[in-house]
């Protein structure tokens, strides 16, 4: 691995070697999503407590201040949306010279293991890694399944991260699972946590990131249980708590309300 892409890594993630994205690429495919309408004004509260934001590049040039922003991993994929269509029909959609003039620390796109177009989005991800290591550009794989919630068990899981990392990627962004060690100890390359739906209640969001962590994750990937919740900077700080603190879900769970309380 080169100066370069060592060093792009090493800018998304804390000291520790933890990290804490922060994704608001949803509009991509959802179009102005709840509580992300007005995405710079969204991120103004909470961004202290992520250590790099996952956007597109159309946000990123026109809401984002390039003089005070974390690291930029760039969303480099879509192609369908939320009523066009099969959502794993993706294709690439930014090329790695904009990647390269946005300055970014590295890039993501989606690979649907198991779908239609498992062939199309693996060879998507192929293209990008031998595209970015040219320029020295970490990839980070999303492992997405879509509405396909039942395939989000350690197995099916585990396979996609693992073949998320032979064909290249630096890091792996999946769902937590039970048995999640059975994800982690088979994928060579980091993995990060996606938050996937939104949860009602705060303890179970900091209960399955804190198991995650446990069992071998080194981060979190969480949009919409932070920005969509009606006090997303107790949900930042107590999940910030979790991956850079080792906090256990209680005592996020108590960060949360006392920074609630005020």
């Amino acid at each position: 691995m080169d100066w370069g892409m060592k060093n792009r890594l090493s800018s998304i993630m804390g000291s520790d070697g933890k990290c804490m994205f922060m994704p608001i690429d949803h509009g991509y495919f959802l179009g102005p999503t709840n509580n992300l309408e007005k995405p710079g004004e969204t991120i103004k509260p909470i961004i202290e407590y992520c250590d790099a934001l996952f956007v597109t590049r159309g946000v990123l040039r026109a809401a984002i201040n390039p003089d005070d922003s974390k690291p930029i991993i760039l969303r480099v994929s879509g192609g369908t949306s939320v009523v066009g269509g099969d959502l794993a029909n993706e294709g690439l959609t930014t090329s790695i010279k904009d990647a390269v003039r946005l300055n970014v620390s590295g890039v993501g796109l989606s690979v649907f293991i198991g779908s239609d177009y498992e062939r199309q989005t693996l060879l998507n991800l192929g293209k990008l890694v031998d595209e970015c290591e040219e320029y020295g550009i970490p990839v980070m794989a999303v492992t997405a399944v879509g509405k396909e919630l039942e395939k989000r068990d350690a197995r099916y899981l585990a396979l996609c991260c693992r073949i998320a990392a032979e064909i290249g990627a630096k890091v792996v962004k999946t769902y937590w699972c039970e048995e999640f060690e059975k994800v982690t100890e088979g994928c060579p390359v980091p993995i990060v946590i996606a938050g996937g739906p939104k949860f009602d209640t705060e303890l179970p969001v900091f209960e399955f990131v804190h198991d995650g962590m446990t069992k071998g994750a080194i981060g979190l990937n969480l949009g919409r249980n932070i920005w969509q919740h009606k006090h997303p900077v107790a949900m930042a700080k107590a999940l910030h708590a979790i991956i850079h603190k080792g906090a256990n879900p209680q005592e996020a769970n108590d960060i949360f309300n006392d920074t609630k309380n005020g």
